[in-house]
This record gives structure tokens, sequence and C-alpha cells, in this order.
């Protein structure tokens, strides 16, 4: 069992939905951002998403691609982005810690050597948003055998037929994403999204996640009411390019916590 796998359960059992938090590692500098992900916990999040960064983030909107460019900018890297992991296991050896990203990086570092470094930093899961199911053999597999959960996303436009083939090799929970597009760009409508959470529940046990979109307490509690737990990115990414201390940041991100855990 995996620190997901431990934390779905302990929310199960309270009758809680989860509440997931992404941020760019090392957006706007390595020490700020290693403050704001250590604090993550203490504002009420579930599942911390750290985000590697890329030059080519195709799945990314405008909001978290500039957070990329900050974060290289300031000389952020993966190595970098493993090391926050470390720091944060120093403190608390809980709360699960996903890696969201592109493949390349963990290309160039050579799949066998990122994975033990992943283990060793403490890392759970991994969301590769470039490497489908057919390329399973080149991370995911690996992944799996090495301990991670290997997190796979479903999107509107992921048919019946299409579905089996993404759960898979699934496992930790299934992000669904929940508009057609790139992060950022719309918001979540609970409406929309209830039927697809419970035609992907119909196919898997695996807890299912919903994210894109959700930028307000509000928003946070409606999507988490029809799914397993909600996830913030862009909203919190949006914060700390507008210059908020961590702090500030991480009372948005308590309050969008509570949003969720009040589904």
């Amino acid at each position: 069992m995996t620190r997901i796998d431990a934390k779905f359960a302990e929310l199960k059992a309270a009758g809680r939905k989860a509440f997931v938090a992404y941020v760019m590692a090392g957006d706007p500098d390595y020490q700020t951002s290693l403050e704001l992900v250590k604090g993550l916990p203490g504002a009420g999040v579930d599942i911390i998403e750290l985000g590697v960064p890329f030059t080519d983030p195709m799945a990314d909107g405008p909001t978290i691609q500039l957070a990329g460019q900050r974060a290289l900018e300031g000389g952020q890297t993966l190595q970098k982005t493993l090391d926050m992991a470390a720091e944060l296991r120093k403190q608390d050896d809980t709360t699960p810690i996903v890696l969201m990203g592109y493949y390349n990086p963990i290309y160039n570092r050579g799949v066998e050597t990122f994975l033990a470094d992943a283990q060793a930093a403490g890392i759970d899961g991994l969301i590769v948003v470039d490497l489908p199911p057919e390329e399973d053999d080149e991370l995911c597999i690996p992944a799996q055998k090495a301990g991670l959960n290997f997190i796979r996303l479903a999107t509107p436009t992921t048919d019946d037929k299409r579905l089996p083939k993404v759960l898979e090799n699934t496992s930790g929970f299934v992000y669904y994403v929940s508009i057609t597009g790139i992060t950022g760009a719309a918001a979540a409508q609970a409406a929309d999204v209830g039927p697809e959470v419970a035609r992907i529940k119909a196919q898997t046990d695996l807890p299912v996640v919903v994210g894109f979109g959700i930028r307000t307490p509000e928003s946070s509690r409606e999507i988490a009411g029809v799914a397993d737990g909600a996830v913030v990115g862009s909203a919190i990414v949006g914060r700390i390019a507008d210059g908020d201390d961590p702090q500030t940041v991480l009372a948005f991100v308590r309050g969008l916590a509570e949003g969720a855990h009040s589904a």
C-alpha cells in the first residue's frame, strides 16, 4: 500500500473527500517554493502534486507555463525538485507527493536512475501527461514495479472504447480532467462532471479526483461533491505569480481545502 492508497483509505473511513493541490516546484524561486510546499499539509492538503518544470508543457495553460518558465529561469531542475520532496519528507512522512510533468526530463535522466532517486526522495506517484497507455512499458510498468503509483488522466473525450485502456495500468487514483482544453481555461461544472465520474467509477474501484477549472472554495466543494476529491493548480499558481507571500497563498489554499472537505 502506497501513501496514496493509505490516504484515500483514511479519507474514506472518515467520510471525507480529498483535496489535492498543485504547485510548480521552484516557482518563483527554490526557497520560497520549499516554504510553500512545507506548509501545504498544514493548510489541509491531502495530496501534493509537485510540478516538474519543462520547456514545452503542452497540456498547460499560460498560468502554469509561466510558472515553469520562472522556475527554469531560477535554476530549478528535476534534481532540485526531488531535493524539495526529500526536504518535505524530513518533517512529514505521510502526505503523498505526486510528481506531475512530462517524460523528457525523466528520459534524459534514465528511467532506472530516476525511479531509484524518486523512491529515495519519498515520491509516491507520477503523472506524466505525454505518455499514453500504449507506452506503458516505457515508464508506467517499471514505476509500478518500483512501488510508485502511475496516475492516468481521463478526459471528456475519453470514450467508453478508450477508457478501459486508460484504466488498465492506472493506480493510486484516476485524474479526471473536467474540461476539454488546457489548464486554467474554463470553469468546471459539477452537472457535467458528475455523470462522467460515475461512468469512470463503473469501470474501476480507484478513487476519481477532478481537476482543471476549479478556482474557488465553492467550486472545490461542488466538484468534490460529485467525485472523490478536487484538484486545484492554476488558481494557486496564479497567487504566486501575483507576488503573494507563502502565508497568504497558504491561507487561500486552506479555504479551497475546507471547500472540498465540506462536500
